[in-house]
């Protein structure tokens, strides 16, 4: 039995009127349950409208039903009590952190679903029901269960602060209309926080407004800066491109500066040395010549020394071979200032192109700033 109990929840054995464990349990038809006493003085209530209805789920009856004794719900109650046990709330029936616990569970710490600003109380489900059954009580102002019921006391007479002053801009109850705020203009807090609604309604549609455009400014801007990386790739690869082919040109033009000083002095070279054996043949004939003469004056045979003296005392003639003047300076020293005139040009055209391109380069980009106040002003973005 200790199981059985264990295994039902508290509402099934408790009078959701008295809130107590059932007393001569009966059994309605709707097949909820009540005390035999409880169930007919509520009834006895509704004698005067004729309309009979369960306390719970509401379901009404055109005629008082007859109240029989649940025989076996009456058994389990009994022993309930004999053994002692409480039957236990539902595992969610508990009041866990931040949640708000219920003022009138005193053993079980069940978790209140609704506070009462008439009572000052909070309730769990069980503990809530008379505020749905019995009349007085279902006048009372039902909220979401809060832990802060005291903040909405008056400190200065204990009562429930449903008026606001709007001369002070403070929460008040009806006694301090008629002392302290007397004469203050002065309205319910639901009328306030009508009013407030609406202004409240306003400041969210500019909210929204804002957000609205800012999240198109946003959109704009991210579209912005994927186009400005596409710009930024395009010209990457495009100043790859053109550097390269400039680098070729340059290196062509390197290839056919060298080609040029080789070809010149291959020719300068080979007229030099055609020159060189020409010019070396008439030294070894003048020599030649120059020996036999040398000779011919030492012989001792005067006829001998007339008749060779004929031929040899011939003066060489030029021949074939022309003057020769070399230049003392003769080198390719024009050709290096040339190559380097040009390199100094090349320089100086980079130096003020790159300038033009740093400028067009900082030109690109995305503007935006914020005003001191955090209000954006004009941005802009570029890009190319």
């Amino acid at each position: 039995m200790a199981q059985a109990a264990g295994l039902l929840d508290q509402d099934q054995l408790s009078c959701s009127i008295c809130l107590d464990l059932l007393k001569d349990p009966v059994t309605i038809p709707c097949g909820h349950s009540y005390c035999m006493g409880c169930i007919k003085g509520c009834w006895d209530q509704d004698d005067l409208t004729g309309v009979y209805s369960c306390p719970q789920c509401r379901e009404a009856f055109t005629q008082r039903p007859v109240l029989r004794k649940n025989t076996m719900l009456a058994e389990v109650v009994e022993k309930v009590k004999k053994t002692g046990l409480q039957p236990a709330p539902p595992a969610h029936c508990y009041a866990g952190p931040g949640d708000v616990a219920c003022d009138f569970c005193t053993e079980i710490n069940c978790k209140a679903v609704k506070s009462c600003l008439v009572c000052l109380a909070s309730y769990c489900e069980t503990h809530l029901q008379p505020h749905y059954i019995f009349p007085p009580l279902k006048k009372h102002k039902l909220v979401k269960a809060t832990g802060n019921l005291q903040e909405k006391i008056c400190s200065h007479h204990d009562k429930l602060l449903e008026i606001y002053c709007r001369t002070d801009q403070q929460f008040i109850c009806y006694l301090c209309t008629i002392e302290e705020h007397k004469g203050h203009v002065a309205v319910s807090v639901a009328t306030e926080r009508t009013e407030k609604q609406k202004q409240l309604g306003v400041t969210q549609s500019k909210f929204q407004q804002r957000i609205q455009e800012r999240e198109k400014e946003l959109q704009d801007l991210r579209q912005a800066v994927q186009s400005l990386k596409r710009s930024a790739q395009a010209a990457v690869e495009d100043s790859e491109r053109i550097f390269t082919e400039l680098i070729r040109s340059i290196e062509r033009r390197r290839s056919e500066v060298k080609e040029l000083i080789r070809d010149q002095e291959k020719a300068a070279v080979s007229r030099a040395e055609g020159l060189l054996e020409r010019l070396e043949q008439e030294i070894a004939e003048l020599s030649r010549r120059d020996a036999e003469l040398e000779q011919l004056s030492h012989t001792e045979d005067h006829i001998h020394f007339l008749q060779s003296s004929k031929s040899l005392c011939v003066p060489p003639g030029p021949g074939d071979l022309p003057s020769i003047t070399i230049n003392p300076h003769f080198s390719f020293e024009s050709v290096r200032k040339c190559v380097s005139e040009l390199k100094e040009q090349l320089e100086d055209v980079c130096k003020g192109e790159m300038s033009k391109i740093s400028k067009a380069g900082r030109a690109v980009g995305i503007y935006g700033c914020f005003t001191e106040t955090g209000e954006p002003s004009e941005a802009r973005a570029t890009a190319s």
